[in-house]
């Protein structure tokens, strides 16, 4: 369990005691949004307990990612009333409890005191105010219309090119395109029922770089619709905008499905048919 330490101690703890996770010299935790230096320390008698223990490094990794940054500037402001908390703040919340496994928004009424990640979101652990509670992300989640949608899927695309050139602009890209499921239980708009899945669901799609891992984008899709459904704009898509940003790269689609469709199987058989000569 990890507990925060309100004072800054500079002894060196009894071995098997203490054990100092960020000490006075690391910066880690600043760069991870904190509002100031607070020390943080592993201990086995109470306190303020929280159980997601790499919330800090996962802060770091965001920091450097620079993502609810740019989601953040581009989420629609809805809110009317005098408190409006930053919606970085709001959008780093959302993902870090999605990453620490908290993807109901429900969680956000227990995790809005969470120490560690009051401490990501830029506040601070004891004395900082609690964090968002579930309205607040159903109102989040419902902002963005169609326009917002295409600019934070053009955010995320941006920073996938952030990260995919620090060695260099490569010379092919390889996009893995896969639908995967997302078990529903209620009357949520999309939803349907997907024989193979046997189960009401979303039908997502996803496009990775297919040799780095990396997303490039996501696109929501009613539970009953095809493997196949959206693989061809997606693709298609984010290869235009790569080029439009500058960057000339070849470019293989690839898809991992267990039923192609007719279309695809089509090109499939002519790329791999060979030319006949006059």
């Amino acid at each position: 369990m990890l507990v925060t330490n309100r004072r800054r101690s500079k002894e060196v703890p009894r071995r098997g005691a203490v054990c100092h996770i960020c000490r006075p010299s690391d910066d880690a935790l600043c760069r991870a949004g904190c509002a100031r230096r607070v020390a943080l320390e592993a201990r086995f008698d109470g306190g303020r307990l929280t159980s997601d223990g790499g919330l800090p490094w996962l802060g770091e990794a965001e920091a450097t990612l620079g993502l609810c940054a740019a989601f953040g500037a581009l989420v629609p402001e809805w809110r009317r009333g005098p408190v409006r908390p930053p919606l970085e703040a709001l959008v780093r919340q959302r993902v870090f409890q999605i990453a620490c496994g908290y993807e109901d928004q429900d969680d956000a009424d227990t995790l809005r005191t969470d120490p560690l990640l009051k401490l990501v979101c830029g506040r601070l652990p004891e004395s900082g105010a609690d964090l968002a509670s579930q309205p607040t992300f159903s109102r989040l989640e419902n902002a963005p219309n169609g326009p917002a949608c295409y600019r934070l899927a053009r955010a995320l695309l941006a920073v996938y090119l952030q990260e995919r050139e620090r060695t260099g602009i490569p010379r092919r890209i390889l996009l893995d395109v896969d639908g995967t499921d997302d078990p529903t239980h209620g009357h949520q708009e999309g939803t349907a029922y997907h024989g193979y899945y046997r189960q009401h669901m979303y039908h997502p799609l996803l496009v990775f770089d297919g040799e780095t891992d990396h997303l490039l984008t996501a696109v929501l899709r009613p539970g009953n619709a095809h493997e196949s459904a959206g693989r061809w704009p997606s693709c298609g898509g984010s290869s235009t905008r790569y080029a439009s940003a500058g960057r000339a790269c070849g470019s293989n689609c690839g898809r991992t499905v267990a039923s192609p469709s007719p279309r695809s199987m089509t090109t499939a058989t002519r790329k791999a048919s060979p030319t006949r000569s006059a």
